[in-house]
């Protein structure tokens, strides 16, 4: 407003009804904390995290639909455009068995070498299968070098043409060249179209080859299977050739080697005269051993006889078993029995010296005298036997003492015997086993034994295998789907601006006090008319949260600002201003923006003497004063737009308007300008008691915000909280959860067939 927008002559719009209050006038605010809100305590929170991420997710997409639609569309017809395009492609599978081992026709006859385990076999058969080596077999037995079709009906690529031309030097390729290069190409031809794929869980594998010509796919397949059972049977066949070469020659050198060890073993023997009777012992051993036995028989008749002797050496009776078992003794005895029993019969009737008597006792004198020549004479006779016993065992210890001293001369002189011995054993220990394994290799090496089956032949494909039109289309939509996701995450990554609470939270590290929806039909004043409507409710919930920013409750003095122009702010204050003097409160409702003044157009109210006059000292704060339509809300617009408004706002007259004005209002509310880079904001932030950060969705990149309140902070203001304004829920992604909310009101209006309330966004 400019100094021509004055009041009228004779129209006072200052409100005869503000006065003083007192503060017991001050209507009492019910706290909301007993409302029946739910308390979500930490626990419920981070049980309740994965499911908001879903969320999160789910917004996104929701968000940026049409380019995830978009980018799949284009993936879609892509993929349509390039499978009509393709060449029709024929695949040929023959599926081969492989067994790990041989059947055996000839035990040991095989000499190839098997891996540890059934798995690195088979690996092994695999990268065999897709050697370039068994390309070349097939290349050559087709003769595809020589092959137009095949040559032509895999043209080379574009890029391949240019990288040819550009490597190609000057020089003509010579004809042997040209076929070299030929066959080159149909290897690797045959290298890329050809695919291996394993049976899991069996030794089966399907061998493939790929080609636009169905019949040259069914031949090189074929081919493919049959190159590689021959050169497995090649290399059994080559390595028994080899071992058959290697044992004859081996065969030859031990029979040499073993008739030379056997001449220079007998050599020796007959040199040393050693005789070997059998293959563990000599003639001098076996003599020791025999003399060894004989003196222990010798050893054993003489401990007899001797013991014999021992007996009857000192005996002086003839009861020994060695005298009563002589028939001499016996008789004898028998004799002196019957004298001595006469001699004993006639004493009865005789005297000792009667001839008869001494007659008698002769004979049994003379008998006595035959025993004691008889005892004498056997006691001679043992004592003989064991003098010739052990003279005969120690003649038996000097020749064991003989013939140990020729065995140990025999066993120094058979050492090197020993050695020859063990080496002729030696050589003929392996001749004899070379010889057994020359004649199974032999044998074997005839036998045509493979552990390669064909189990099913490749047979000419009827219908083409690439492109599948339905699994391209499916690829294609998977593709465009996930290429689409990513970039709506990627640009949603990228987008640096404040869009929902969450984002203005964790830029401005201030709590949300509320979130105003967008409205699609201006001007938004329109929307106070009908306290039910959502942008209504939405104040109104500010509101509330303003009741219980402080311990003390609503601030006296509220100061709203933001980043830039244009994000809501001038509604927002006039919005808490009319809710709060529609519940009765006293309300002074400043237009601080001396720049670029708004709020008196939204208020239809003229731009008279306003702030600019007081804080210049033109008037009193009362001729400032407007009446608005709410009985209890004054207005003091800007005014005349001064030449330095921050000049203005740092002179005294600023904390004077606010210390008398609350003397008269219950609460003052400054529509403060745009923070940017002046300091008008800032001024009156460190003059109110509380501020207010308006921010509108998806006008102000975090960056912008932050340097914001960066620069805001300098001068300390109390900032209670931010406030998103012109929130698209529909366009966020929200849906149902924040439209619920703000259309409650019109969803019942609408039920009830009141169809004037504006479609909003939330």
């Amino acid at each position: 407003m400019t100094h021509n927008e004055n009041v009228p002559a004779g129209d006072d719009r200052r409100p005869s009804n503000i006065a003083p209050i007192q503060q017991a006038q001050r209507p009492a605010f019910a706290g909301y904390a007993d409302a029946g809100y739910p308390n979500y305590s930490d626990a419920a929170i981070l049980q309740a995290e994965p499911a908001t991420n879903l969320r999160e997710y789910w917004r996104i997409a929701n968000k940026r639909k049409w380019l995830i639609l978009g980018v799949t569309g284009a993936f879609f017809v892509m993929g349509i455009i390039i499978s009509l395009m393709m060449t029709p492609l024929y695949t040929a599978t023959v599926r081969l068995q492989i067994d790990r081992n041989v059947a055996k026709v000839v035990d040991g006859g095989n000499v190839t070498p098997l891996e540890g385990t059934d798995i690195e076999f088979l690996k092994t058969q695999y990268e065999l299968l897709q050697s370039r080596g068994l390309a070349e077999r097939v290349v050559v037995a087709l003769k595809l070098g020589d092959s137009e079709a095949f040559q032509g009906s895999r043209g080379p690529s574009l890029l391949g043409s240019l990288l040819g031309m550009l490597s190609s030097s000057g020089d003509t390729p010579t004809k042997g060249n040209q076929r070299a290069e030929r066959e080159r190409r149909s290897i690797d031809l045959v290298l890329q179209s050809r695919s291996v794929r394993p049976i899991a869980g069996s030794r089966l594998v399907d061998v493939s080859f790929t080609d636009p010509d169905p019949v040259m796919a069914q031949r090189i397949a074929t081919a493919l299977a049959s190159a590689y059972s021959d050169s497995n049977l090649d290399k059994r066949f080559q390595a028994n050739v080899y071992a058959k070469t290697f044992l004859e020659d081996q065969v030859k050198q031990l029979k040499l080697r073993l008739e030379e060890s056997e001449k220079q073993l007998l050599d020796f023997a007959q040199k040393e005269q050693i005789v070997a009777v059998s293959e563990k012992a000599s003639i001098a051993e076996n003599n020791l051993a025999s003399a060894n036995a004989a003196l222990g028989v010798l050893v054993s008749e003489r401990i007899k006889s001797e013991q014999l002797w021992r007996q009857v050496e000192n005996a002086s009776q003839i009861n020994m078993p060695q005298l009563l078992s002589n028939k001499v003794i016996e008789g004898l005895r028998d004799q002196r029995n019957l004298l001595a029993t006469e001699y004993q019969e006639k004493l009865e009737t005789f005297k000792p010296g009667y001839p008869a008597m001494v007659q008698i006792q002769n004979k049994v004198d003379e008998i006595d005298r035959q025993l004691s020549v008889e005892i004498q004479t056997i006691k001679d006779s043992l004592k003989a036997g064991f003098a010739s016993a052990a003279a005969q065992e120690e003649e038996m210890k000097k020749q064991i003492e003989q013939l140990r001293v020729e065995a140990l001369d025999l066993q120094k002189r058979s050492i090197r015997y020993n050695i020859l011995k063990r080496e002729v054993d030696t050589n003929r220990g392996l001749y004899e086993g070379l010889l057994q394994r020359h004649k199974e290799v032999d044998v074997a090496g005839g036998v045509g034994a493979n552990n390669i089956f064909i189990v099913d032949r490749a047979e000419v494909p009827i219908a083409p295998s690439s492109p599948k039109l339905v699994r391209s289309i499916l690829l294609s939509l998977l593709l465009g789907l996930g290429v689409g996701v990513g970039a709506a995450v990627l640009q949603e990554m990228m987008d640096d601006s404040v869009r929902n609470i969450d984002d203005l939270e964790r830029v401005t590290g201030l709590p949300s006090l509320g979130v105003i929806p967008k409205v699609l039909r201006e001007p938004v004043e329109a929307e106070f008319a009908d306290p039910r409507s959502p942008v209504m409710e939405a104040y109104r919930s500010l509101c509330t949260s303003l009741q219980l920013t402080t311990a003390s409750g609503l601030p006296k003095s509220l100061a709203v600002t933001s980043a830039g122009p244009a994000e809501g702010k001038s509604i927002t204050a006039m919005a808490i201003a009319r809710h709060f003097a529609n519940m009765g409160l006293k309300v002074l409702l400043v237009d601080g923006d001396m720049r670029n003044p708004s709020l008196h157009k939204k208020m239809a109210i003229p731009n008279g003497a306003g702030l600019s006059s007081y804080l210049a000292g033109a008037c009193a704060p009362p001729d400032t004063f407007q009446a608005t339509d709410i009985a209890t809300l004054a207005f003091m617009s800007s005014g005349p737009l001064p030449p330095s408004a921050a000049d203005l706002l740092a002179g005294p007259r600023l904390h004077s308007l606010l210390r008398v004005g609350l003397e008269v209002f219950d609460l003052i509310v400054i529509d403060a300008p745009p923070v940017m880079g002046m300091a008008d904001a800032s001024i009156l932030a460190n003059t109110v008691e509380a501020t207010v950060f308006v921010v509108g969705a998806g006008q102000s990149t975090s960056g912008q915000i932050g340097a914001v309140l960066k620069r805001l902070r300098l001068g300390h203001p109390s900032l209670i909280g931010a406030v998103l304004t012109k929130f698209d829920a529909v366009a966020e992604g929200y849906g149902y959860g924040y439209g619920y909310d703000y259309n409650y009101g019109v969803d019942q209006k609408l039920s009830a067939g009141d169809h004037s309330v504006p479609r909003l966004g939330g």
